[in-house]
């Protein structure tokens, strides 16, 4: 069973950290241009389960996604390849 703290952190009886509320998360992703390519980035992100909210950045080639809970990086992968550009990595 879980139980947040305060801090937003939830962790299990065992101790381990499952999940951080409203933590925010820096992603490299290359092939954004202009305005219209952090618009498809951010419609495609914003509509991953858990996903508050998405600040793409065209001139910094970066995403910070803000979530409820930690954010598969293989569907995080996909919403990007969807979008027409790649996720090269965790900053």
């Amino acid at each position: 069973m879980s139980c947040c703290s305060t801090t937003g952190t939830c962790t299990t009886s065992a101790g381990v950290t499952t999940l951080t509320v409203g933590a925010e998360t820096a992603y490299r992703v290359s092939g954004m241009t202009c305005g219209h390519c952090e618009q498809a980035v951010t419609a495609e992100v914003s509509a991953l389960e858990g996903v508050t909210a998405v600040r793409a950045d065209a001139a910094t080639g970066t995403v910070l996604v803000t979530a409820t809970r930690e954010i598969d990086e293989a569907a995080l992968r996909a919403a990007v390849d969807e979008a027409g550009y790649e996720l090269v990595g965790r900053i």
